[in-house]
């Protein structure tokens, strides 16, 4: 079975506007998904990038026209004003390492969930309540929240490392076992040329 690394951010309304296309791919290629989600901020002080916040006017205008258009053309809704972002991410994230770890429900659903609480549903993802709700819907212990902490944060860290080394830079970013590596949910198609062996 093929192999997949996930590197990505539960604050990224890119990662948002991906909604499950990972997920689809991967079952019609046998493929195998780690989720990794990690410190963007973090990321981009090791590799070169900015915060939105001290990106430059012209990036963040093209931004503003960019994410409404992906949404469009994804057919999504996204709010370009979350209530509550940015957030501290640390809670969901651990909560989606945990989940990964103890498995029996559906890991794809629940970071789409966490990644709507956000840039659909206006809920702060750094609350344990709103992080447990997303975890029983997706059919996983809504406890989890509260067991693995410190494995989590020790995870947590190391996907950070992984990426760095990997030559992640952004999210989301999607790591093959050979090394190919594509940037962004408008490079899925050309993940699944590639695992079709179209490209």
């Amino acid at each position: 079975m093929a192999h997949l690394d996930y590197y990505f951010t539960v604050l990224s309304p890119y990662a948002y506007l991906a909604g499950q296309r990972l997920e689809k791919i991967a079952g019609a290629h046998g493929l195998d998904i780690t989720y990794k989600p990690l410190d963007i901020m973090t990321l981009f002080t090791r590799t070169g990038g900015l915060a939105p916040k001290d990106r430059h006017p012209a990036r963040m205008a093209y931004r503003a026209q960019e994410l409404p258009r992906q949404a469009k053309k994804a057919g999504m809704p996204l709010n370009m004003k979350p209530a509550h972002w940015p957030t501290n991410a640390a809670p969901a994230s651990y909560a989606i390492i945990a989940a990964q770890k103890a498995g029996g429900g559906d890991l794809g659903a629940l970071v789409h969930s966490i990644l709507r609480a956000v840039w659909v549903e206006d809920r702060d993802i750094a609350e344990d309540s709103v992080v447990q709700g997303c975890l029983k819907a997706a059919g996983f212990d809504p406890g989890l929240t509260f067991s693995g902490m410190l494995a989590g944060a020790e995870t947590y860290a190391a996907n950070l490392e992984d990426a760095v080394n990997a030559g992640v830079f952004g999210s989301p970013f999607y790591v093959l076992e050979d090394g190919q590596s594509f940037w962004g949910q408008d490079r899925l198609e050309d993940l699944d040329l590639v695992l079709s062996g179209k490209l």
